[in-house]
């Protein structure tokens, strides 16, 4: 067996550093937004108890879960990505080869993930900026008066699906280029 040249292996060392921060960032902030559920629905729980027992009704609270909800999906999609949770409309990727499976994600990630995401990054900052601009707040009066930190979410999400699909990407060519290091490597 041939030894490997010392470039690929600094490269090889690198993209594999780059993969395991990308899933430990979204790990982290899956994990935290995961945490978002259960203060929602505890919240709600709250909302509906003091209105239909103490008829008290708390606009703050109410926009507040709208705010979580938003939050929980937008933040809570790179760690779907990384878990391998979202729905895929190929129906012969689950039976297919672990090298049928590297080239659909590989694919998937460069022609379809990332440029969505770039997408996004670039047509949500004027958006973001313009609300962060205005301290853009509720409509209403006594409203949550964060409606920019809501859409702050927006190119966040979309930078950490980025992070994930590039990650997805790297671990799917070197699956393709190496058959079993990938694996050999913990990823």
């Amino acid at each position: 067996m041939r030894a490997a040249a010392p470039g690929i292996l600094v490269a090889t060392t690198i993209l594999t550093a780059a993969v395991r921060a990308a899933d430990a960032l979204n790990a982290r902030v899956g994990a935290a937004a995961a945490w978002l559920a259960v203060v929602m629905a505890l919240t709600q729980f709250a909302v509906v108890i003091m209105r239909y027992v103490f008829a008290v009704g708390s606009i703050p609270a109410q926009e507040s879960i709208w705010y979580m909800h938003g939050a929980l999906f937008m933040l809570g999609a790179g760690w779907t990505l990384l878990h391998d949770g979202h729905v895929r409309v190929d129906i012969i990727y689950r039976s297919a080869s672990p090298r049928y499976r590297a080239k659909v994600d590989l694919a998937g990630a460069l022609f379809f993930l990332m440029p969505i995401c770039i997408y996004i990054l670039l047509t949500s900052w004027p958006y973001v900026v313009n609300s962060w601009r205005i301290r853009e707040g509720s409509i209403e009066i006594s409203g949550i008066q964060g409606i920019y930190l809501l859409k702050t979410v927006i190119p966040v999400a979309a930078a950490l699906m980025l992070l994930q699909g590039v990650a997805m990407a790297i671990r799917a060519a070197r699956r393709l280029a190496a058959p079993g290091a990938a694996e050999a490597a913990g990823e």
